[in-house]
């Protein structure tokens, strides 16, 4: 069967194979007429363009690159799969680009991923989104990029988050209304903005009925599994412990879980047990965690699209967060 070509996509529209290339690369300036015509007679036709030839046909790569470094798989899949949803739309691919921002190849090796792919546009995650020496880089390669979830330099480059003072504060006030009073808090890395805002709101919950937070009570955690267990085994054996523990993520929620039941506590009745994001460890652990649903896929999907669509600089978009209670607590 002959392969279906742009020219075949112009006659069968009545437009110009200039005009088709402007409607397939979601260009500016074509008429909604024209646009309608030729996306008709590239469904009727069945058209599919040629990825190298879109690419030869201008200075567009049509690939984005999601550049991270996070501890949880669960979280970069589903960073990857809301990038992937969006970019499909417009035929562009995703390039997925783990670093380690304490390796001192980590500019090295940035800078060849732009000068190797050419990626149109990059997707920066946490703790990279607030990495000074990363945002320089970017900024002298003029490329575009967005960020997920920055914790400072607002307005630096379009970037989608959710509430994480409010989401913290929420969960917080959960377990005071369960008659928790003695809470202790499993904070993320101190280079995550998410961490010193998530501790905010855990503070912020604490004041506001008059609980001024304990330093013996708030441990920093990695972020993952490992850490929360350390954390809980260090809160645990305070001679005043703390009747309810929330943890910054839900693997260190899930690795407080583990060292309460190894220590014969039951939970909720001896300690109650929170976590943050909603992942689905959260609903396979036992008892099943409270958190805070942060919906990866949504953030990602929009970070996607505020690339795509050339956002302004101070664009930001937040995507809504909800309290979700289980048995844990």
């Amino acid at each position: 069967m002959k392969r279906v070509t742009i020219r075949d996509v112009a006659t069968a529209s009545g437009t110009s194979i200039k005009t088709v290339s402007r409607v397939l690369n979601k260009e500016r300036y074509v008429g909604a007429e024209t646009r309608e015509k030729v996306e008709r007679a590239v469904a009727d036709l069945n058209f599919r363009p040629s990825f190298a030839a879109r690419t030869l046909a201008g200075n567009r790569s049509f690939q984005v690159a999601l550049v991270c470094d996070n501890p949880s798989p669960a979280y970069v899949y589903a960073m990857q799969q809301g990038i992937r949803d969006r970019c499909e739309v417009d035929g562009v691919r995703v390039l997925t680009q783990p670093y380690d921002r304490g390796s001192p190849r980590l500019l090295a090796d940035l800078d060849a991923l732009i000068a190797t792919s050419g990626p149109d546009g990059i997707i920066l995650t946490p703790p990279l989104s607030d990495n000074d020496d990363v945002l320089a880089l970017l900024a002298a390669r003029a490329i575009p990029f967005v960020r997920v979830s920055p914790g400072t330099r607002a307005g630096l480059a379009p970037a989608t988050f959710i509430d994480n003072v409010t989401a913290a504060k929420e969960l917080t006030a959960h377990l005071l209304e369960r008659g928790h009073r003695r809470i202790a808090h499993i904070a993320g890395p101190r280079d995550y903005a998410t961490s010193a805002q998530r501790r905010a709101g855990y503070e912020a919950a604490l004041l506001a009925v008059g609980i001024v937070p304990e330093t013996e009570l708030i441990v920093e955690g990695r972020y993952d599994f490992a850490s929360g267990a350390e954390a809980a085994e260090v809160l645990l054996t305070l001679p005043s412990p703390p009747t309810a523990i929330f943890a910054g993520s839900d693997e260190m929620a899930a690795g407080a879980l583990m060292v309460a039941h190894r220590r014969g506590l039951r939970i909720p009745t001896d300690i109650a047990i929170a976590g943050f994001g909603d992942d689905a460890l959260a609903s396979y652990v036992w008892p099943p965690l409270t958190t805070v649903r942060q919906p990866v896929r949504d953030l990602a999907w929009q970070a996607a699209d505020l690339l795509l669509s050339r956002a302004a600089p101070d664009e930001l978009r937040e995507v809504a967060h909800a309290l979700v209670v289980r048995a844990s607590t």
